[in-house]
């Protein structure tokens, strides 16, 4: 059986005609399924919650056959659905991305075909076993991520894509990726830094000053391709931190092209990439946070730790 949530809205709309074609094809080949469209902000989540609770309803009087959760929309509706999700060793998970940016799309490598991507995911016979980050802040609130979570000026960046009519137009174009390429240039103005005490791994606590931003990647790719830490693998039980400090705003803009590039790896003073399977970081002022480009409002002290094969990825 499988439960699809469908977002008609991303990349403008256009969603709308690809789960047209999807569901025609769904018939067309008899498979066993639900969908159910999101109305409003949250609903993909409570949309999760609800179906993994029937899903497991459903292999008690089927036994054998396989529950899978299927996300028709963007990496915002993905990142929702894993934040509903539960009993995930019996519920799996399926991903047609339509959104502008579809890192995770990218880094599990799905077509960005949508039929393709349907064919490949009905057609599979074994599971991914991806790990998912989990943040923590200082009130205990909890927040799951498939692709990457940061602080600063990624986050930022993200805040302000979401109500960008530059991201609008830029998806009328098919160009949605540039969207956050444009509006990194933007905030590099007016950047705010902040000392930060970090401790990976229960280690000795570390003082990184002037931080510009710190990215947990579980995905080499946010921000619609930016390979901000790219050797990072869902598969290994780690994370991989990217750390962006103490350089001088003026120079950022020269260094911007070689991170879009993926250059940026043990080549550059004041970027680092720390893999490892938790980290603590304490600012001495608040900055914004993000989960898959999900604003989370501005923190000051977050606990990440990596959740190893914990979602169940057909693809």
């Amino acid at each position: 059986m499988y439960y699809f949530i469908v977002n008609l809205t991303s990349r403008t709309g256009k969603a709308r005609k690809i789960w047209i074609d999807i569901e025609r094809e769904l018939k067309r080949q008899k498979v066993p399924y639900e969908a159910y469209v999101t109305r409003h902000e949250g609903h993909a989540r409570e949309l999760a919650k609800e179906l993994c609770e029937r899903g497991v309803d459903y292999k008690k009087t089927h036994e054998g056959e396989r529950v899978c959760l299927v996300v028709v929309g963007g990496d915002g509706t993905a990142n929702e659905v894993v934040n509903g999700m539960h009993h995930f060793e019996e519920i799996h998970f399926g991903y047609i991305p339509t959104g502008s940016g579809n890192d995770l799309g990218r880094g599990l490598r799905i077509s960005k075909n949508p039929l393709e991507a349907l064919e490949h995911m009905l057609k599979a016979k074994e599971v991914f076993p991806m790990d998912l980050g989990l943040v923590t802040d200082e009130a205990g609130n909890t927040r799951r991520f498939a692709i990457s979570s940061g602080i600063g000026i990624d986050a930022d960046v993200c805040r302000m894509a979401l109500t960008s009519r530059l991201k609008t137009f830029l998806n009328y174009l098919g160009l949605g990726s540039l969207t956050y390429v444009f509006l990194t240039v933007k905030a590099l103005f007016t950047m705010p830094t902040s000392d930060v005490t970090a401790v990976f791994d229960g280690g000795e606590p570390r003082k990184i000053h002037r931080m510009i931003f710190v990215a947990g990647m579980n995905h080499p790719w946010e921000g619609g391709g930016v390979p901000m830490a790219p050797h990072a693998d869902a598969r290994d039980g780690k994370l991989s931190v990217c750390c962006v400090y103490g350089i001088p705003r003026w120079k950022t803009f020269f260094l911007l092209p070689l991170l879009v590039m993926g250059k940026h790896e043990g080549k550059l003073r004041g970027f680092e990439i720390i893999d490892c399977e938790s980290y603590e970081l304490r600012l001495n002022r608040p900055m914004v946070l993000h989960t898959d480009g999900e604003y989370l409002g501005e923190q000051t002290t977050l606990r990440y730790v990596c959740e190893k094969g914990k979602l169940r990825v057909v693809k």
